[in-house]
């Protein structure tokens, strides 16, 4: 067997939400985010599960970065609450706020360098009583709520990401109904995706004139949306609007200051209304806001589609991309878009599995955008869901998703062979948790989570994660 090692350096990592695993969702000062209200919406999660318990990591996270040190990871990405450190979107709670920096302190003795990511989909319910991201004064809430965790954090946090996913927590939340707040509206999907962008930037500027040393930067998802046949216009149509939609609708803002003109005419045709909206919404100034300068951009990759203007005579399981479990489009632009099975292995969601496309999406970032403007890349989400099973002697030989990292770390490898700046890799996620809409119904951890005792057992795939990060080499 050949090694491939890891360039040096390159930081090993996994990341974690906090409504995903904190619990404590109403101890010491914490109010309702969006997602304690609709996770008790019948019918939105999974099992009607919901997050005020999750792993309880808000009490044991002391044993949780033991179990970090243990594996050997060299950066932890967490986020912190919203909903905690400003509850209401209010004043700055003192207990909530003392969390983070005792978990800070706690990751820092640890050797583990703390990865802060400020907005992972908590926002404050009581924001979203008076219109949520649809409101442009949020904005304004959400760099009062950056500051506060600065001022207390910012003498021991170095890398800050602004949003996390910014797709999910518009098009997929307030246009597709899928993710809280549970809208489906195109104009305030719309309207969510631009405000949450300008919270970026003003962000990016605030905490750059606080401290011009800070690592700054945001994390997209990203999708490879691939025409199952490039000669076929129809074919390559779907391709261009999802990936219009759900890459470039973000990407483009952030790195050349504008919105995608095709996509803005494809969302027109569909509702004029929403994008007069839209339009009337982009301020001047707001898309030089948007492009401030960032160090870095996490990638969060899963899978791509393979996209046709035809409806497939046997369609995937996993269905169109184009529909969630509402039936309600994420895609403004939705007409005429179909997934096309490919005969890949899947996951427990079924979720395509292609680390292939993984070293594509960053050849293509750096190529395109983050290159020449001396960006970094970190792969800052990738994982998978599968059904374990826990042996007689206790054990999880979860060798599906051993083989799902390892396939997906040489991906990471063959991209750095190729000249991408890719600098680390966070496994998605540390352990079992709360995933959203699907509750606690899939498990995508390392390190199992028994709800019912809080024991947390690593399993093969995160031994093998450890023998990887040890000897810096796939």
């Amino acid at each position: 067997m050949t090694s491939r090692p890891f360039p040096d350096p390159f930081l090993f990592g996994a990341a974690t939400a906090a409504y995903q695993i904190e619990g404590a969702a109403f101890e010491d000062g914490r109010t309702a985010s969006i997602w304690d209200s609709f996770s008790r919406v019948p019918g939105a999660v999974i099992g009607g599960d919901n997050g005020d318990l999750a792993c309880d990591h808000y009490h044991r996270y002391r044993d949780d970065v033991a179990l970090m040190r243990e594996l050997g990871l060299q950066t932890y990405r967490f986020s912190t609450s919203w909903s905690r450190v400003r509850p209401e979107g209010g004043a700055v709670n003192a207990k909530g706020i003392d969390f983070y920096s005792r978990l800070v302190d706690e990751l820092l003795g640890a050797g583990i360098l703390p990865w802060l990511t400020l907005y992972h989909w908590d926002m404050p319910q009581a924001l979203e009583e008076d219109g949520g991201w649809t409101n442009r004064d949020v904005v304004w809430r959400f760099l009062d709520y950056a500051g506060a965790v600065h001022d207390a954090l910012g003498d021991r946090v170095n890398v800050w990401t602004t949003l996390n996913e910014p797709w999910c927590s518009s098009f997929l939340s307030y246009t597709g109904g899928e993710h809280a707040p549970g809208r489906m509206s195109i104009a305030d999907g719309l309207l969510a995706a631009h405000h949450q962008l300008l919270a970026h930037g003003e962000t990016i500027r605030e905490l750059r004139g606080r401290d011009a040393g800070l690592n700054l930067g945001i994390t997209l998802n990203h999708t490879v949306a691939d025409a199952a046949d490039p000669q076929n216009p129809a074919d390559a149509d779907a391709a261009r609007r999802v990936d219009g939609q759900f890459n470039r609708w973000f990407l483009d803002p952030i790195h050349r200051s504008e919105y995608p003109a095709d996509i803005v005419e494809d969302i027109r045709a569909v509702d004029a209304e929403a994008v007069a909206r839209f339009e009337a919404a982009v301020h001047d100034g707001d898309l030089e806001t948007i492009s401030q300068r960032i160090d870095t951009q996490g990638v969060n990759y899963y899978h791509g589609d393979l996209l046709s203007g035809t409806a497939p005579e046997h369609p995937p399981v996993s269905g169109a991309p184009a529909t969630t479990r509402k039936g309600r489009s994420p895609y403004p632009s939705d007409a005429g878009i179909h997934a096309v099975e490919r005969g890949l292995a899947r996951t427990a969601q079924n979720w395509e599995i292609q680390p292939e496309g993984l070293t594509r999406l960053l050849r293509r970032l750096s190529d395109e955008y983050t290159g020449e403007r001396g960006v970094a890349l970190y792969v800052t989400e990738n994982g998978a869901a599968f059904d374990d099973v826990v042996d007689a002697d206790g054990r999880i030989r979860d060798a599906d998703r051993t083989e799902y990292v390892r396939a997906h770390l040489g991906a990471v490898l063959d991209a750095v062979d190729a000249g991408v700046d890719v600098r680390g890799f966070f496994y998605w996620s540390l352990m079992d948790n709360f995933e959203w809409a699907w509750g606690y119904d899939k498990r995508f951890g390392i390190v199992r989570v028994d709800y019912d005792t809080q024991q947390r057992t690593v399993k093969d795939s995160g031994r093998e994660y450890a023998r990887i990060i040890a000897a810096r080499s796939l």
